[in-house]
């Protein structure tokens, strides 16, 4: 490797591969041309090796445990900010003066409505489906009832199906959840800000006014700043190759919300959850921590360690204040569940065992205990996640769309099946 050139000895052939630099971060090398000039692709499953694209929405530093949205630490963005001034970050790379705040709330908040026609799409899942079954197939089906925003190549339309569905998706999962408990769907209200509205809709009953209680939604503002985006992770890869093919905007964000519903993504704040109801109290912390170290014991710990933060999360520190917060509100002072989270976090902060393996808590760990807190059921959980995370999705697929260099994914294969060979008749085998 020298200069801004790498090469790589194949044979007898010498291949010359260029080297790009980032703005923060390590620089990459590019293996574009590798398979014209060698005959041969690269194999690195997971693609935990590779840059699938250029980007300049989020940056992570895994090892010093640093998010940075369009440069921005997350801690300054959910300390400060609100999650729809995160949203704008997110889509247009600044943050917003106080009359493009306003303008764009205005926006958000008037297209909080979906279709009527959309309530009788919901009656025909059954009424114990899992919450997030129902937002797969409606988030989908948006592009049904909004095909007027669905031409990719008309900047006017990306911008409406954007608006459309950090609108509406907040209904959305409000109406599934809705749907499940077997209570009316709540239409939006226009006065309540963004989380406020989402929580009435979730909550409200018409036998009954509904007050919004501020430190709450508050704290569910910054549980969705926190998840608004996360880099290239499954969810988002799967966003931005369902894009590379053309597809519509709803179909691209319903592909995205399948890959989240997976128990490795978006489901390991559930995970977590019942890993703390599994221990049960602080007495049986011991038993559990042995059973995780020992190497021939199904039992892992939830909620600890990251594919991506070798160090501690930084999400995860602003959560933990968050928990704090609301389960001080609610006068939750002696939760079982709370205890044992404690405990198993001072462990795992001066354990020997999980220092060497850097299994520090993720965020995933506070969030089930919050939003049980809040009213939640787990089911719920990985739903929470796609609301919040549906502005990330738009963001990159957006900066897919308008990148003049992208083009269809094609990820490659080692193949190790039968090579070439003849059809037998049926009788002769």
């Amino acid at each position: 490797m020298s200069g801004n050139t790498s090469q790589l000895q194949v044979g007898d052939k010498t291949v010359d591969m260029a080297i790009k630099q980032g703005s923060v971060g390590p620089a990459v090398i590019d293996i574009g041309k590798l398979y014209a000039q060698t005959g041969m692709f690269t194999y690195d499953p997971g693609f935990t090796s590779t840059a699938s694209c250029e980007s300049q929405i989020t940056y992570i530093d895994g090892d010093a445990g640093v998010l940075l949205y369009r440069g921005y630490p997350i801690e300054q963005l959910a300390e400060h900010g609100d999650f729809l001034e995160t949203c704008y970050l997110l889509l247009y790379g600044e943050l917003p003066t106080a009359a493009q705040k306003a303008d764009f709330d205005y926006r958000i908040t008037r297209h909080t409505m979906v279709h009527e026609q959309m309530a009788r799409f919901f009656q025909g899942f059954r009424r114990d489906a899992h919450p997030m079954a129902v937002m797969v197939g409606s988030i989908g089906a948006m592009s049904a009832f909004y095909h007027d925003s669905t031409d990719i190549s008309d900047p006017q339309q990306r911008m409406i199906a954007s608006m459309r569905m950090i609108a509406k998706v907040p209904t959305l999962a409000a109406m599934a959840y809705k749907y499940t408990v077997g209570q009316p769907f709540v239409y939006p209200l226009n006065s309540l800000d963004y989380t406020s509205n989402f929580l009435r809709m979730c909550f409200a009953v018409p036998a009954e006014e509904y007050k919004v209680n501020p430190v709450l939604s508050r704290a569910l503002d910054r549980i969705f700043i926190l998840h608004a985006d996360h880099e290239q992770n499954a969810s988002t890869s799967t966003v931005r190759l369902a894009g590379s093919s053309g597809a519509n905007p709803f179909a691209c964000i319903a592909a995205g919300t399948a890959c989240l519903w997976g128990p490795a993504h978006g489901g390991a704040n559930e995970a977590a959850l019942k890993m703390l109801e599994e221990i049960g109290s602080v007495d049986n912390i011991p038993k559990y921590i042995a059973k995780a170290k020992d190497k021939n014991d199904p039992f892992r710990l939830m909620g600890f360690g990251h594919r991506v933060y070798k160090n501690y999360d930084p999400r995860a520190k602003i959560m933990q204040k968050t928990t704090h917060e609301v389960l001080n509100e609610l006068g939750i002072k002696d939760d079982p569940l709370l205890d044992v989270a404690i405990e198993l976090e001072r462990i795992a902060l001066h354990d020997e065992y999980f220092i060497e393996k850097k299994l520090y808590p993720n965020i995933d760990f506070y969030s089930g205990i919050t939003l049980k807190a809040m009213g939640f059921p787990t089911s719920m959980f990985t739903v929470l996640f796609a609301v919040a995370r549906t502005v990330g999705w738009i963001a990159q697929w957006k900066e897919m769309i308008e990148d003049p260099s992208q083009k269809i994914g094609r990820p490659r294969q080692l193949y190790t099946g039968s090579p070439q060979r003849d059809y037998t008749p049926i009788g002769r085998r």
